[in-house]
């Protein structure tokens, strides 16, 4: 196998489940603060900076 083959092989998955694949990521990084278990954590994080050092003392 010369390494011109190699390339052109590469450049093919790249080219056709590259995207695919980036696509696929993307959503399901972006999806995945939405998922219905991740409310209470999402809740947290919102009211995270409203706290203050000295709350429950």
């Amino acid at each position: 196998m010369n390494p011109h083959s190699t390339y052109e092989a590469l450049r093919h998955l790249a080219d056709s489940w590259g995207l695919a694949i980036m696509i696929v990521i993307f959503l399901s990084l972006a999806l995945w603060p939405f998922r219905p278990g991740a409310r209470a954590k999402n809740n947290d994080a919102a009211q995270m900076i409203f706290k203050d050092e000295n709350d429950g003392q």
